[in-house]
């Protein structure tokens, strides 16, 4: 396909995304499994055009004139796109729509001052549309960042970094380092077990899961915010541990390696079918002390028995994914005001379940891949409410593990109640953690 024809193909993918409203992913697949003469490369470079053009989407209709994002075509955010988020001149872009085979009609007289005025009209930009967010998050996203929110916002609709965990059971940094030294990595600048890979101009990282490191075990796939927060989870050699929302394992995994494979952790979800990869996973990193336990129905309770044994439950809660949105672009314009709600509701009742678990003087680790307050510390504190003989852990405690992270930014990381991880802040994923203990 040729760089025009690509565009083209963008253009008809996002139209099916935004007109029907499903997933990048899901478009994306049923249109490679359409036009089967794409050949990789093309597949890669239009999901890289589709994603780079949902990160930006407010901003792009903007520049195109559009003052709501729902009015916008998807041919105009593409080109708004193109122009924000690959640095293209309004001359390249006209040189790329030529109305040639497979290539997208010629800019308008509309289109083409608005490319070239594109900057000064963005200046004058409201904060939803400079930071490329959904404008009834506004008020809750200001309450979180205040003045930064533009700044944090537009972090946030930047590429993510591709970075890999090394599985310390497996060997050390250093040794991952040189069997992965082909892929230029290089060490991540705030966790101790992190590399982080390059990514070519289209925003594709390298194939790691067909790596010998990556299929002995030796790393995994996971965000450095990820890391971290697991590493503070500060789960210790022989500790019992519940992780009551493991999903595909992956800090069920890097606690037990933090664990060095001392101990019992009993990994679950509610959701069986989220916790279907954890198994190949577990046999890959070489992990003995994990036991997983599968859901049967709504009304059992898979971790009966472990009431008040546990010296950490940790809750890695389901979330609108606000802090994920450099991964899942698309999320963004799909999450509505019902859905926060549905997952504060859940938050607080996967919560009370998990204090039941903790024993005397155990920790409840609570994560959230969220900015939002309202999923965060009003969660702590909403708990801290209902449950007497808890309090929580504060934050200069939290981080002294990791001098890197607590020396890491000008700005606060954090309240009382909990650290928070953001792009703009720690160049990591959006992440929140609070540690509660329980002392009586």
């Amino acid at each position: 396909m040729t760089p025009s024809a690509r565009l083209s193909a963008a253009i008809e993918v996002l139209s099916d995304i935004l007109t029907r409203r499903r997933p990048a992913a899901d478009a994306l697949k049923d249109w490679g499994l359409a036009r089967r003469f794409a050949g990789s490369t093309d597949r890669a470079a239009v999901a890289s055009l589709v994603y780079d053009t949902l990160r930006r989407r407010a901003s792009a209709a903007w520049v195109m004139g559009f003052s709501r994002v729902e009015e916008a075509s998807p041919r105009a955010i593409l080109l708004g796109a193109l122009h924000l988020a690959r640095g293209l001149s309004a001359p390249a872009i006209e040189a790329l729509c030529d109305g040639s085979r497979f290539a997208p009609q010629p800019l308008s007289d509309a289109e083409r001052p608005r490319l070239a005025d594109a900057a000064r009209s963005l200046a004058d930009a409201p904060a939803h549309v400079a930071g490329d967010f959904p404008e009834w998050l506004a008020a809750s996203l200001a309450r979180a960042f205040g003045a930064a929110l533009v700044a944090e916002m537009q972090a946030l609709a930047q590429r993510a970094p591709l970075d890999l965990r090394v599985n310390t059971l497996k060997g050390q940094r250093r040794e991952a380092l040189s069997l992965l030294a082909h892929l230029r990595p290089s060490p991540t600048p705030l966790s101790p077990i992190g590399i982080r890979l390059p990514q070519g101009e289209d925003g594709r990282g390298p194939s790691v899961r067909s790596e010998p490191a990556f299929l002995d075990g030796l790393v995994e796939i996971q965000d450095e915010g990820s890391q971290l927060v697991s590493l503070l989870c500060d789960a210790k050699s022989g500790e019992n541990v519940v992780d009551l929302c493991a999903g595909a394992g992956g800090k069920t995994l890097a606690l037990a390696a933090t664990m060095a494979d001392e101990g019992h952790i009993v990994a679950t979800d509610e959701d069986r079918r989220r916790l279907a990869p954890i198994h190949a996973r577990l046999a890959r990193s070489g992990t003995t002390i994990v036991e997983v336990r599968t859901p049967r129905g709504s009304a059992e309770e898979p971790l009966a028995g472990l009431e008040g044994k546990a010296d950490l439950c940790l809750v890695d809660a389901p979330c609108t994914g606000v802090g994920a949105w450099r991964r899942n672009p698309d999320a963004k314009w799909r999450i509505r005001p019902g859905s926060l709600k549905a997952r504060i509701e859940e938050q607080d009742r996967v919560l009370d379940r998990a204090a039941r678990f903790a024993r005397r003087g155990g920790r409840l680790a609570y994560i959230t891949c969220s900015l939002l307050t309202e999923e965060n510390e009003e969660r702590v504190q909403s708990f801290l409410h209902r449950h007497e003989g808890w309090r929580s852990v504060p934050i200069e405690r939290t981080v002294v593990a990791l001098p890197e992270l607590a020396t890491s930014s000008g700005n606060r990381l954090g309240g009382d109640l909990g650290l928070l991880l953001t792009p703009h802040r720690t160049k990591t994923d959006g992440f929140f953690l609070a540690v509660l203990h329980k002392f009586v």
